[in-house]
């Protein structure tokens, strides 16, 4: 029986990449994103192993519906993939925008509580894998970032995880990116690194033998 991965952010950038190279080695993938009309559309070229999940993953009801949807489309679920994210355009402390420090904060801190939460109680049943989406950003200091500040939550929180879901034998990985080309930003950045190359990470980690647990992916542009 194929494995199963829910992926949230699915519907576009790396979670549409990864959801693409998930389904190339053989897995179904559940695909969260609050864009109906993407998912369906990138649901429509992967065929029979992708199901549509609309939610968001600021709330948490939506993502225990996800999964429970997800197991009973497709019998059980091995991984989740936490990626949903969102970034700030008024950056800094002082010149910054609380109201878009709580969207921030909904998706990147919270968003990744609510993926896990929901997930876990599947994946302890099945051994499974969390991945979340890190950055470079969660690994230096970035004058004022708050964004950045949250990627940090999120590398934290992943290491926390390994230690937590090692004693039922499941692992967690920290997918951590410099910069994507992906609709993140408002103008492409061709020489950057791709979604795909991102999705390649995600797979590596989700190919180790069940033995090995690798705890972060560190990939960054050479230019």
């Amino acid at each position: 029986m194929a494995q199963t991965l829910l992926i949230t952010g699915a519907s576009s950038g790396i979670g549409a990449a990864t959801a693409r190279a998930a389904v190339a080695a053989g897995w179904n993938v559940a695909l969260v994103a609050r864009s109906t009309a993407k998912l369906e559309a990138l649901a429509e070229d992967l065929g029979d192993a992708a199901i549509v999940l609309p939610g968001d993953v600021a709330d948490f009801a939506a993502m225990e519906a996800a999964v429970a949807k997800a197991v009973a489309q497709f019998g059980a679920l091995h991984a989740a993939f936490a990626n949903a994210g969102q970034g700030i355009t008024r950056p800094g402390t002082e010149n910054g925008d609380p109201q878009e420090w709580r969207q921030v904060v909904d998706a990147n801190v919270m968003g990744v509580l609510h993926t896990a939460k929901a997930a876990l109680p599947e994946l302890r049943k099945t051994r499974g894998h969390l991945l979340l989406t890190g950055s470079a950003a969660g690994r230096r200091h970035i004058k004022g970032s708050i964004y950045g500040a949250t990627k940090w939550f999120v590398h934290g929180y992943g290491g926390n995880m390994s230690e937590e879901m090692r004693e039922w034998g499941g692992r967690c990985t920290v997918i951590s990116p410099g910069m994507v080309d992906t609709p993140f930003f408002d103008e492409a950045k061709p020489d950057k690194l791709q979604p795909e190359d991102v999705a390649a990470a995600v797979m590596f980690a989700l190919s180790q033998d069940p033995r090995a647990e690798v705890r972060e992916v560190h990939l960054m542009p050479v230019n």
